[in-house]
């Protein structure tokens, strides 16, 4: 799988937040996207995965040199970000299974083993609306990682993780995902990202006349 930025632009109001970027994103390869809070990454994030259409420009997805059409993207791409929201009246359990329906997950995984992989079984059958964000922060990246795609998406995925987590953030990316097309975005936290191989800054969409939030 690889992805093709091309030209890619977005503005809100008259102001533009990205403005002809473009960038080619290798097969099985990891990349970081480093800047601030209003820098732009998120939304460049959004815009590759599909969950925002840019303003100008457009993104490619190839596998094997063909094209993939765009209604079909979503099934390549698993995304985890603080800000996607979790269905709170369901159990841990019960997610895991709800989005197992929709994608399974790597080496045929069932819900249950999911569910130890994530550490989350003391709260196998808790509501989500009683989670902490560190819990529920868990609970999205174990079902990103372990996702059966191509692309991972990951949007600060530290966030509300304590030092544990975190070591558990790591050894699940160098486990699960370390032959996917990776693409982190990160406030230059490198424990975020050490495994990126490439980096992309902020600074450069600036110096491509890309103005930030």
């Amino acid at each position: 799988m690889e992805i093709i930025a091309q030209g890619v632009g977005k503005k809100f109001g008259n102001e533009w937040i990205i403005k002809n970027f473009n960038h080619h994103f290798e097969e099985h390869k990891a990349c970081v996207i480093l800047g601030g809070n209003g820098s732009g990454k998120s939304t460049l994030l959004k815009i590759i995965s599909g969950f925002m259409q840019p303003g100008s420009g457009s993104i490619i997805y190839k596998h094997q040199q063909v094209e993939i059409d765009k209604e079909n993207i979503h099934r390549e791409v698993s995304y985890a970000a603080p800000y996607l929201e979790l269905i709170e009246e369901f159990t841990c359990l019960e997610s895991i299974l709800f989005h197992q329906k929709f994608k399974p997950f790597v080496n045929q995984l069932s819900a249950t083993e999911v569910l130890e992989l994530s550490g989350l079984q003391h709260a196998a059958h808790k509501e989500l609306k009683v989670f902490s964000s560190g819990m529920k922060q868990r609970l999205k990246l174990t079902l990103a990682i372990l996702s059966n795609c191509k692309v991972l998406l990951l949007d600060e995925p530290c966030a509300n993780l304590d030092a544990k987590a975190i070591d558990w953030y790591q050894q699940m990316i160098e486990t699960y995902a370390s032959t996917k097309l990776m693409l982190v975005c990160s406030n230059h936290l490198t424990y975020e990202y050490e495994f990126c191989k490439e980096q992309i800054n902020t600074e450069t969409f600036k110096s491509n006349n890309v103005i930030g939030e």
